[in-house]
Formats: structure tokens, sequence, C-alpha cells
């Protein structure tokens, strides 16, 4: 948690000498790497807790994300990366669980970035995270960022494909009521503590006007109740707004968990995903 909040910093010193769109932008060739490990079993259980998984048996499928993302923000807070930290947008992660990963297994994580995106609104780039079990790839994920500045194609476009519109519409199964604080306690148990998750006063600094929900928490918490982890081939989540604490969102879903969507006040939509099972295509 020390070193990612030094990146915050350094990443809030370094944006305003960064500059988004430059055509020579290029991505630093590093692969950042957290050595082979078993996990920690108290703050795993916290973070269960938190996101609404069980406490018990393999990984949650988001974990590996979580214990990477001081790599990431490292790495992004470089010198060498193109694009100031500061304003940057998580827009959608991916993440495939080649096999169920136990707490007890040696995981090592290497992070890397995979490649920068024209975007209607800027400039998006992908960062990519694989983990592995003696050597064994057993998970990985994508990650997009956008860094949001005038764009002369108004029409350009992510290249990974979208999540069809049609999972906004998806029925209803639970209500769930985040409490002011949400942002503080999940930040505790990820180290992730942007200011905008953590109170009112400090997700003012940066155009919000309360604190905000971590994007990752809300994937989180839908795939614990997606159900049938180990039958899950990939899972694709996009964010598509914030969602300003506290809050009563509605998680939506479709009879097979294949599709599920975060709504808020007036059908909001926070989040949309897909889940494509082992077996299926």
């Amino acid at each position: 948690m020390t070193s990612l909040s030094a990146s915050l910093v350094r990443g809030a010193l370094s944006s305003p000498f960064k500059r988004a769109g430059r055509p020579d932008a290029a991505l630093p060739p590093d692969h950042l790497t957290r050595p082979a490990a078993p996990v920690a079993p108290g703050p795993l259980a916290a973070y269960a807790r938190i996101c609404g998984f069980a406490e018990s048996g393999p990984l949650p499928l988001t974990y590996p994300h979580v214990l990477a993302f001081p790599l990431t923000m490292r790495l992004m807070t470089g010198r060498a990366f193109p694009l100031p930290v500061l304003g940057l947008v998580h827009t959608w992660i991916e993440i495939i669980p080649h096999r169920a990963v136990r707490p007890a297994e040696p995981l090592e994580l290497t992070v890397y970035a995979d490649g920068l995106t024209p975007h209607r609104r800027g400039t998006e780039v992908t960062m990519a995270t694989e983990g592995r079990v003696g050597g064994e790839l057993v998970w990985e994920s994508r990650s997009g960022y956008l860094s949001r500045h005038r764009t002369p194609d108004a029409a350009a476009a992510p290249r990974t494909a979208s999540v069809p519109d049609a999972a906004v519409e998806l029925p209803a199964v639970a209500e769930w009521a985040l409490p002011g604080d949400l942002g503080r306690r999940y930040g505790a148990v990820s180290g992730d503590r942007n200011p905008i998750h953590l109170h009112p006063l400090t997700a003012r600094l940066f155009g919000f006007p309360r604190a905000i929900a971590h994007g990752m928490w809300t994937v989180a918490r839908c795939l614990a109740d997606v159900g049938d982890p180990g039958g899950i081939r990939s899972v694709r989540a996009e964010f598509r707004a914030p969602v300003l604490l506290p809050a009563a969102v509605t998680y939506a879903a479709d009879a097979t968990g294949n599709a599920f969507a975060l709504r808020g006040a007036k059908g909001r939509v926070h989040l949309v995903g897909t889940v494509t099972r082992i077996g299926r295509r």
C-alpha cells in the first residue's frame, strides 16, 4: 500500500508535465513483476467480505488485478509513460481465468503497457496483467484507461469490441444500498486510495460532487453474484458512469448470468458486462 500511495503522489507531481495526444507518443517497454508468493489470508478475507465473495476457496476473479495494481500505477506514473495519470478514467476490463488459483499457490504477477489507441474523447491506453504459477499462465487481464483531450477525429472509437447495449435492459435481480464510506473501506483493503473515492471534499477537487465508488468494486460485487466462477472462460465489463456515494443501485442480470448490469437512479447505467462460459461461445 505504501508503494501505491507513493505512485499516486508521483503521478500528481508529474502529470502537469505530460501532454496527452502527442503524435510521437510511445509506451515504455518495461515489464514490472511481483515475485511469486502466496496470498496473505487477512487482506484476502477483508477483500472478499467487502465485495461479497466467499471467504474460502479459489481467489476471487478480480483479486489478481488488485494485487497487481501497485505495479500498474508504478508504470503509469513513471517518467517514460506518455499520459498524465491525473484524470485517467478506467473505461473497461477483460479478465481471462485460465484456471482457478488457490490462495496458497505462489502467484507471480507481471504488468506492462500493451498499446495506445485513438478514442473519440482522447487517447486510451491498454494495460495488461498476467498471473503465473510455476511458469504456467493461470490468469490474465486487459484494462483500458482513457486520457481525455481534444481530438481531430470525433468519430474515432476504441479498438476493443463493446459490450452489447442490450445488457442495460436486463431484469433487476437485487437492490444494493451503498454507504457513503464505501470508497474509504474498499480503499483500505485494496490499497487504492485515489482522492476521488475517499471524501466529498477531495472528490470535488476533481469535478465530482461527492466521492465515487471504485469501478473495480462495482465489477467485483457484480461478479460475486454471477455464479459458477469455476465455469467462467472470460469476463468483459465496461464502466459507463460513476456511482456517487451514498447510493442505491440495482444489480440486473439475465437468467443464465451471462450478461449483467448495474443501474442507478432513474435507470442510469453505471456498468455493463458479459460472461463467456466454458463450453460455450
